[in-house]
């Protein structure tokens, strides 16, 4: 017989746990999910094993989370839809975390076409969105990210308005890394004004953690070290591993923008130990860049390298060709200034330093061509693919490689504005600190007319064009740049140039 109210027995533990889980205590709500999940059956008690794996996946063991989901989806009925679409839902999020992303987004698109036709299940709705929008944004498909979260702001207008900052803070990341900066800010905004007013302290706290980083990237250096320290109490009094970590990774690229070195590598380690913990591998990988940034700093070139090295590893297991590119160019800038401050380098590092710029620089110049507006093609030549090319000209320079200059001339890849002259120095570029972490999914109400009209305005028209074909040129009509192009295709597994072949 059910309770009064024809609520089935126990689930009075699921709205404990959930009301425990909303004041930030994890702990009491993972000890209840786990109580109601021992002391219930049927329907209950899947949902209190839903919500226990997620509640791992949010402390940071993120393989205990995939292993609990994994044993929960065996057991729903393929006709039970909102539960298997929520399970597959937080199943790809712990699944993220991990970075198994084609698994993540196999989960996903079950669940999408699990809810085709569910209009009474908003709420999933919108956060399989969310999740399928975070997939395309660690994979830095940022046209299919911003397609995807302008859906998701739709779809939460139309079902379930309190979830649409979610897909604001989504937007803000795309568009601030497709170069719409101030429109990637305005989004993080008004995200963090809904979150403070709905009094979602997780929500809140993410996206401070999150528009942080965005401060960072624009120099704000004040301003991002005010978010994150708020931020990072509320981590460590909840006890939020993974966020915790990201915490101590921004406070170290902020001691490391101020010259604080030692303080920076201490704070990364920090991080790194809380990311290795929870086996958030994408995160290791970013980290063991800004580690291996400071030990070439301090003159440890080889250890720097086997940083370098295993983040490579992990972005190329999972396909992450565009990772692998930026990894490539920030070596070859770290390599650089190693050079620049011997009278006498070693051949070994230049030649390094041509093959890794070059192979980049080729891949990073093609992402322009798959952008769909004349002004954000120009904008990604102009502050990404024009300093990396510049930097394949630098290393062509010190190799006196003349075939390869006259090579990187007949492309025009470096635009007109190339300048490898030694006595007149180019500023070092800033590597990104990293992708904002796209938002996880909770509750949220708050404003959103404003958001949703940028949205709209912001999804203007435009058609990609093709990759350059590739160039003849003389003697004997050879291909230019033909060895780097596919190495470049073999290393980061992608398209560069056409098949076409036109005379230079």
């Amino acid at each position: 017989m059910s309770e009064p109210g024809n609520r089935p027995p126990g689930v009075e533990l699921l709205h404990e746990g959930a009301a425990a889980h909303n004041r930030g205590d994890l702990t009491e709500a993972l000890r209840i999910f786990e109580h109601a999940a021992d002391t219930t059956t049927d329907g209950v008690r899947t949902s209190a094993l839903v919500n226990a794996a997620s509640v791992y996946d949010e402390l940071g063991d993120h393989e205990g989370a995939v292993t609990r989901y994994r044993a929960v989806l065996g057991e729903i009925p393929g006709d039970a839809v909102e539960k298997r679409a929520s399970a597959l839902i937080n199943y790809s999020q712990a699944l993220q975390h991990l970075g198994a992303l084609d698994e993540a987004q196999d989960a996903l698109e079950q669940a999408r076409t699990l809810l085709a036709d569910a209009d009474e299940l908003g709420v999933l709705r919108v956060s399989c969105l969310l999740s399928l929008t975070a997939v395309a944004s660690y994979r830095a498909q940022w046209n299919r990210a911003i397609d995807i979260a302008t859906e998701s702001l739709n779809t939460a207008l139309r079902f379930t308005p309190e979830l649409a900052g979610y897909s604001l803070m989504n937007l803000a990341v795309a568009y601030f890394e497709t170069g719409r900066r101030d429109l990637g800010v305005d989004f993080a905004r008004q995200a963090l004004t809904a979150f403070t007013e709905a009094g979602n302290h997780n929500a809140l706290a993410d996206t401070q953690q999150n528009l942080a980083q965005i401060f960072l990237r624009l120099d704000r250096l004040d301003e991002a070290g005010e978010l994150v320290e708020a931020a990072q109490l509320y981590y460590e009094r909840t006890g939020l591993s993974h966020r915790t970590g990201i915490g101590w990774k921004i406070r170290g690229f902020l001691a490391e923008r101020r010259g604080d070195l030692d303080r920076a590598q201490e704070w990364y380690r920090r991080s790194l130990d809380h990311f290795q913990a929870s086996g958030a591998l994408l995160d290791v990988a970013a980290l063991q860049c800004r580690l291996a940034t400071i030990e070439f700093a301090y003159g440890r070139v080889g250890a720097g390298q086997q940083l370098l090295d295993g983040s490579f590893i992990i972005y190329a297991e999972r396909g992450l060709g565009s990772e692998c590119a930026k990894l490539d160019y920030w070596h070859a800038v770290l390599l650089e200034m190693v050079i620049d401050d011997l009278e006498e380098p070693a051949p070994e590092l230049v030649a390094l330093g041509r093959a890794l710029s070059v192979t980049a620089a080729i891949a990073i110049d093609a992402v322009r061509y798959t952008l769909p507006s004349g002004s954000r093609r120009e904008q990604w030549h102009r502050e990404i693919a024009e300093p990396a090319m510049r930097l394949a000209f630098r290393f062509a320079h010190l190799c006196q490689d003349g075939a390869l200059l006259a090579d990187l001339i007949e492309t025009r890849c470096a635009g007109t504005t190339v300048d490898i002259d030694r006595a007149q120095p180019v500023e070092r570029p800033q590597f990104p600190l990293d992708t904002p972490n796209p938002p996880a999914v909770t509750e949220l109400p708050g404003p959103l007319q404003l958001g949703a009209a940028l949205a709209q305005v912001a999804a203007s028209a435009g058609l990609p064009v093709a990759p350059p074909p590739r160039l003849a040129v003389e003697p004997g009509a050879r291909i230019a740049l033909a060895d780097y192009i596919e190495a470049a295709e073999h290393r980061y597994g992608g398209k560069f140039r056409e098949d076409r072949v036109i005379p230079a």
